[in-house]
């Protein structure tokens, strides 16, 4: 990810906060970073207690993300207005190098950490749908309309590829609002582990799409070589995906066999166990891989198996410690966002292009959600469909975040002037239409659909069932059907057989093979994973 454009993006931003401009005095720069950062810390800390106040008294209608968003825009609107220095306002611009390398890892490795297995897995053929079918329908889709939109003469109009480069970076979902008051109220926990699995998956995904969609635009690729590129990208999904496996499975033998679960071995033993994340991730990035995908399989594999290798103490820490850098992270981002989205300079000159964007990616949101759950509903047996109402419940969530507002900044450099400044405003607008008001009125969506508290009761008890008991996943009763719905029926017991099979293989060799408890003292595993935020 961006991995050729490390060296001159670490370089930029060396020349930008620990460079002193010409003129500029060291101690002069030194205040103004010390500035800087007090502003950042500032905010931080209103972030944080504001997000508690909120949470405290119930007030769903602006969530701790959208909170820590309207800070960095309010506290960015008065730098811009008032007579801010500019080596002070420099500390706050986003930088995609700063995003991808140092904020982004720990909240991805969080996501894997505190996954429950139990509802991943058991959704897994849903949440791999919608995350990567999913994703290419809504690029595609949002692709098309806006460049139809163009072409009819109702919007800006682009290229045809960079209408896709658009289609797969606004493609990007960050439900962390969402999410967060699906754990306050209280929803069914297939629902949130599709969600959650999916915004995951589908960064990886996106990021992919618009680095195959600028491959296309900067090489003029012919067909051939785009079916050559789709063929790269599962490489580099199934690479990515068997680096951060290995790195895991690496971390969890080192901890079993090294001996460090004794009192003064403590500070070593956490120490490792925080490097190991990082090692993944830029292990990936190095071999030209997805070390977004590649850090969330090591978050997934620790948590399984190095755990509880761990003494008792640094399980605790490391719990509380990676939840720690991952909330800071996740604060930061928005406010960071917020202050930079009123500091840059948008070109607001095409409204249209904005509003049509808006409407393609309601449009495109819709044809990803429903054709999934369709197709996902057409193998699943009756107790396992997905309902009517948590279809809507994932097409109101598709929030846009971070990762489409870094992939739209890095597109002003790798589209023609216009072009890039037009698609980062229209993402900044759809970024903070979707983080404040549909992030405000899912409490409100959440009770409509009536999917509030039900995520503990039978839903828990039978999704722990279809994925730990050989005979929890029924097929549907086929009667005197046609020869299809046999085959049907046969492939739906053997992909329950194969489900049960790598059960059993984890149970009984995996698990024993490495980690030193064996399976047998593992602690209860919560089923919704504890809050990002």
């Amino acid at each position: 990810m961006m991995t050729s454009n490390y060296s001159v993006g670490m370089e930029t931003l060396l020349q930008q906060h620990l460079i002193s401009p010409a003129g500029a005095s060291p101690g002069k720069e030194q205040q103004a970073a010390g500035v800087g950062i007090l502003l950042q810390i500032m905010m931080l800390v209103l972030s944080f207690v504001l997000g508690h106040v909120l949470r405290r008294h119930r007030f769903y209608y602006l969530p701790e993300a959208s909170a820590s968003l309207l800070i960095g825009l309010i506290v960015g609107g008065l730098a811009n207005v008032s007579n801010t220095e500019t080596n002070i306002r420099a500390w706050f611009n986003f930088h995609e190098e700063f995003f991808f390398l140092f904020l982004l890892p720990p909240i991805i490795f969080q996501s894997g950490f505190s996954l429950a297995p139990k509802p991943f897995f058991s959704n897994f053929g849903a949440i791999v749908t919608f995350a990567i079918l999913g994703t290419l329908i809504s690029s595609i889709v949002t692709g098309i309309l806006v460049y139809i939109g163009g072409v009819t003469y109702l919007m800006y109009r682009l290229p045809f590829v960079e209408c896709l480069m658009f289609g797969a970076l606004i493609s990007a979902t960050d439900p962390v609002t969402v999410l967060s008051i699906f754990q306050e109220l209280g929803t069914d926990t297939n629902l949130y582990a599709l969600v959650f699995g999916e915004s995951v998956l589908n960064d990886a995904m996106a990021i992919s799409l618009y680095r195959t969609m600028s491959l296309v635009r900067s090489h003029a690729s012919s067909g051939q070589n785009f079916f050559v590129v789709i063929l790269r990208f599962l490489e580099t999904f199934v690479g990515s995906m068997s680096a951060g496996v290995g790195v895991g499975f690496m971390s969890a033998l080192l901890f079993k066999y090294a001996g460090l679960d004794i009192d003064n071995l403590q500070n070593l033993e956490c120490c490792l166990f925080v490097l190991f994340p990082y090692f993944s991730y830029m292990l990936a990035e190095g071999l030209g891989l997805s070390g977004i995908v590649s850090i969330l399989f090591t978050g997934i594999v620790m948590k399984h198996y190095t755990y509880s290798n761990l003494s008792d103490n640094s399980q605790r820490f490391v719990s509380a410690f990676f939840h720690l850098i991952s909330s800071l992270a996740e604060t930061f981002v928005f406010i960071y966002m917020g202050f930079d989205i009123a500091m840059e300079q948008h070109s607001w000159s095409h409204i249209g292009f904005i509003f049509f964007s808006v409407i393609s990616i309601g449009v495109a949101r819709a044809a990803n959600v429903f054709s999934c759950a369709y197709l996902v509903n057409m193998v699943r047996p009756p107790n396992r469909k997905i309902p009517s109402k948590h279809q809507k419940a994932l097409w109101y969530s598709g929030l846009r975040g971070a990762m489409a507002f870094a992939l739209a900044l890095q597109s002003i450099h790798d589209l023609p002037e216009g072009h890039g400044q037009t698609i980062f405003s229209a993402t900044t607008a759809i970024v903070v239409l979707t983080v404040l008001l549909i992030g405000g009125s899912t409490g409100t969506m959440l009770e409509a659909l009536e999917v509030v508290g039900d995520g503990h009761d039978a839903h828990d008890g039978a999704l722990v069932e279809s994925f730990d008991e050989p005979n929890g996943y029924i097929a549907p009763s086929y009667g005197g059907e046609s020869s299809s719905g046999n085959k049907l029926k046969m492939k739906l017991k053997e992909f329950h057989k194969s489900a049960a099979s790598f059960t059993a293989l984890d149970r009984n060799y995996l698990t024993p093979f490495f980690t030193s408890q064996g399976g047998e003292d593992d602690e209860e595993e919560e089923l919704m994973p504890s809050p990002r935020r």
